[in-house]
């Protein structure tokens, strides 16, 4: 929960910081740092994921299995066509791929990495943060709202991080300063 409160201050005080030509190594420092933090929370949680992957697709495959037969059932009916049963051992391995991956990309500055995790999130938070199956006051719903919550600012941190990164011209970032010729 530190992360989505702190990447977002660091961002925009690097963004602040690079304006001015004293800031852009303190500028590149933060940003860096920033990312670390941020990108932390899902090579991590990728890391844990990969550990725990067996066989049956670990223990997260106890609670997806599920939700995943909801969502199928759900998405069937309203299409009024039969789905293919979603395998969730192939499933998670995904949410490691787009996790790990992702993650490693976005500690660099790619926003290719951010789109990845972008799309881990678009495709898991719904599903997992199911607060909408529940009523309200009831502690699980509580619980998986709370969750809900926060990996939407999560995604909103991303979108930010996109916004930032193509709102500087590319020429910016490749110019240098001039050197003065010596006679």
């Amino acid at each position: 929960m530190l992360v989505v409160v702190v990447f977002p201050i660091i961002l925009s005080l690097s963004f602040t910081l690079f304006t001015s030509a004293k800031g852009r190594k303190k500028m590149g420092f933060s940003s860096f740092l920033g990312r670390v933090l941020f990108a932390s929370l899902f090579i991590l949680s990728a890391w844990q994921l990969f550990n725990e992957f067996d066989a049956n697709g670990g223990p997260i495959s106890k609670e997806l299995i599920p939700k995943l037969t909801v969502v199928k059932k759900n998405l069937s009916s309203k299409l009024g066509v039969a789905l293919p049963d979603i395998d969730a051992r192939q499933f998670i391995a995904t949410i490691i791929f787009l996790k790990g991956v992702g993650g490693i990309l976005f500690v660099f500055g790619s926003t290719f990495g951010s789109f990845l995790l972008l799309l881990h999130l678009a495709l898991t938070t719904p599903l997992l943060y199911d607060f909408y199956n529940y009523r309200a006051g009831k502690p699980k719903y509580n619980q998986l709202l709370n969750e809900f919550m926060l990996n939407t600012a999560l995604f909103g941190a991303l979108l930010f991080f996109i916004g930032m990164k193509n709102s500087i011209p590319r020429s910016q970032l490749r110019k240098k300063t001039p050197k003065a010729k010596t006679v």
